[in-house]
């Protein structure tokens, strides 16, 4: 078995105990971003799985779309990623 060379871990323990691994993330060529990818992609920032550099390099994302992201989860949970719900938790 062929393992690529990477910078950085291959995998991260989440606090509830479940193992997150690059496999996991979404594919670098997504345009149709879901609440799960987001959530995804946001995890692997906060548990040391990818740096936020390399995150925005990998998914072309905006410093200022990361961390919406970022706070949306941090402030109201993985369900604020939905774009159905940004009315329900957009700051006043």
């Amino acid at each position: 078995m062929y393992l690529k060379k990477i910078d950085g871990p291959r995998s991260v323990k989440l606090p509830d105990g479940s193992i997150m691994t690059r496999a996991d993330l979404p594919a670098p060529e997504t345009r149709r971003w879901v609440a799960s990818r987001k959530a995804c992609v946001v995890r692997a920032v906060a548990y040391g799985l990818l740096s936020r550099d390399e995150a925005k390099d990998t998914y072309g994302l905006s410093d200022e779309e990361l961390s919406e992201w970022e706070v949306a989860v941090r402030d109201h949970g993985e369900a604020a990623l939905k774009a159905t719900a940004l009315q329900k938790f957009r700051q006043p």
